[in-house]
């Protein structure tokens, strides 16, 4: 009898520390997957010119780049950057990840804009993320001082 309870309690044991440990590692597979997907989409774009209001590798703008990378894991994102800046959670610079949005603030002359962009990469300080330059077309670039100096944001979408 005893025998038996205690093979009885080994196995609900496995059952519910293992189980639950595998199943968020699915899970964080699965994210995983999204978020490789979304930035390699990002990615393709580079070398497209930038074209405001454009949604095609023959001219894309930057907001157009983000709901489009988006698309393709099944995230409706809104079509201005100023818009997507409302979606997803916060993040500070210290815990972004691939696949996190950065958004910039732009003043000059009294003008100002959104900017926005989808962080590539992360190693410790150096942060990478894929963008539609005004000047430039679609580009990746390191996360500098210039960026920093405008940043208003990072936001995460794929939870």
């Amino acid at each position: 009898m005893n025998l038996n309870l205690l093979i009885i309690i080994t196995l609900l044991n496995f059952t519910v520390t293992i189980l639950p440990q595998n199943q968020a590692i699915g899970q964080n597979k699965k994210k995983q997957n999204k978020i490789t997907l979304a930035t390699k989409h990002a990615k393709s774009f580079i070398g497209t010119p930038y074209k405001y209001g454009g949604n095609s590798k023959i001219g894309i703008d930057c907001s157009s780049l983000i709901q489009q990378s988006y698309s393709k894991i099944g995230i409706k994102m809104p079509r201005t950057a100023q818009q997507q800046a409302k979606v997803g959670n916060r993040k500070g610079e210290g815990s972004v990840r691939p696949g996190d949005i950065v958004y910039f603030k732009f003043k000059q002359k009294g003008e100002k804009w959104w900017h926005t962009g989808m962080v590539t990469y992360v190693d410790h300080k150096k942060i990478k993320f894929v963008h539609a330059s005004s000047s430039r077309g679609v580009v990746e670039d390191t996360y500098n001082d210039y960026y920093k100096k405008h940043t208003k944001y990072f936001r995460r979408v794929i939870k």
